[in-house]
């Protein structure tokens, strides 16, 4: 069996080497967790899941495989078992519940009166007593009231039902989604440099042991706490054509301030010009200067740019392009001064990239990042910290 879940792990898609299946194994001779199917289910995806995105077919794969429940990875509704159902029921209801199950006679009666009713009925049923349909008081169904009942799809009205059967239909963890703050999260964790400065604030217990018994007394070591040392320049586009796309821009700087605590944010518009702002109420009378960035900021941080990238290519390319006032330099001069000033520099795009072919502008700005442009889906953040921490400085 276990070589069997190797091959339908690799048919879905999930590495899967011989040495992960060893250490499997091994973990089961050793008896490192308890006997049980769910103890099981988590050791082997801890085992084989290196990827958050892979998860959900993991679940399908781990469904088929030793639960015997049909699946193809996310396409087609599955058969939910009648043992399956009366496990998870007795793990996730009170004694007490499942006495009141019975209010409507046993589970085995229950489920065994489901069956006989999806092989007699012949068609659909809308506020009956007794067939599987709607509303109504029937047992089975979904949308009517039974102090116990098995809802059949639909959604929850009254909250009543013991069991729910229905069409699996979970959101899969997709890598080319567009991104939530919590994915985002995940997606950033990639660039982490971890070290260990200021105050020391927190109990080193392996020293304060080996130090304990050394000196036959306690003797407490205390050490600085340990984060994130990254460096991160962040330049966000605001307004006009990126409208659309502030909610996920919101969970991208929700998420940048708290994985990085040094980190420091600019807005721009369109395209990098000679000054930024802080505050988008005072853009026009509180701006910083681009050269006063350049020269205060060290080559070892990583800059990240955000922005559609959809303009005029004059913004990017002419002095005197910008919509908005004069400027003496052309955007790209900017960019440029920016990628050679940091050399780990990207732009986020949130338009998908299939369209970044049909904007002149997004061609030129990618160039001008030296092709580092990536989308704001899971996979596109993964790739872009990845290329952030390949460049050193």
């Amino acid at each position: 069996m276990f070589f069997n879940f190797i091959d339908e792990l690799r048919a879905a898609g999930i590495p899967a080497s011989f040495k992960e299946h060893l250490v499997l194994l091994e973990a089961l001779e050793r008896e490192v967790i308890e006997q049980t199917p769910e103890a099981f289910y988590y050791l082997a995806r801890a085992t084989f899941v290196k990827d958050e995105g892979l998860l959900d077919r993991f679940d399908q794969v781990f469904a088929k495989v030793f639960r015997g429940i049909a699946a193809d990875y996310g396409q087609q509704p599955v058969e939910i078992p009648e043992d399956w159902l009366r496990a998870v029921a007795e793990r996730y209801f009170s004694a007490e519940e499942m006495e009141r199950i019975k209010a409507l006679g046993s589970w085995d009666e229950i489920m065994e009166t489901l069956k006989q009713r999806i092989v007699e009925q012949q068609e659909r049923h809308q506020g009956g007593n007794k067939w599987i349909g709607t509303g109504g008081t029937s047992p089975f169904g979904h949308g009517g009231y039974n102090p116990e009942g098995v809802r059949i799809g639909g959604e929850s009205q009254h909250g009543r039902a013991v069991k729910v059967w229905e069409q699996r239909d979970f959101k899969n963890l997709d890598n080319t989604r567009e991104l939530g703050t919590r994915n985002i999260k995940i997606a950033l964790r990639r660039l982490r440099r971890f070290a260990r400065e200021g105050a020391a604030e927190e109990l080193d217990l392996d020293e304060t042991i080996r130090g304990t018994a050394r000196q036959g007394f306690l003797d407490i070591h205390m050490r600085p706490e340990r984060h994130n040392a990254v460096k991160v320049l962040l330049f966000l586009d605001v307004g006009g054509s990126m409208d659309p796309f502030i909610k996920l821009v919101e969970e991208l700087f929700s998420a940048a301030t708290t994985e990085f605590k040094n980190l420091e944010f600019f807005y721009f518009h369109n395209c990098l010009y000679e000054g930024v702002w802080k505050d988008n109420r005072r853009r026009r009378s509180e701006r910083t200067n681009t050269w006063d960035i350049l020269h205060k900021y060290g080559h070892d941080y990583k800059v990240i740019l955000v922005g559609d990238a959809s303009m005029s290519p004059y913004e990017i390319t002419h002095p005197g392009g910008s919509v908005e006032h004069f400027n003496e330099e052309a955007g790209a001069v900017w960019l440029q001064r920016l990628t050679n000033t940091y050399p780990a520099t990207i732009w986020l795009n949130p338009v998908p990239e299939r369209q970044w072919e049909y904007s002149q502008s997004a061609k030129i700005i990618k160039d001008l990042v030296g092709g580092n442009m990536f989308s704001l889906t899971l996979e596109g953040l993964d790739g872009a910290m990845r290329e952030l921490t390949r460049r050193k400085h």
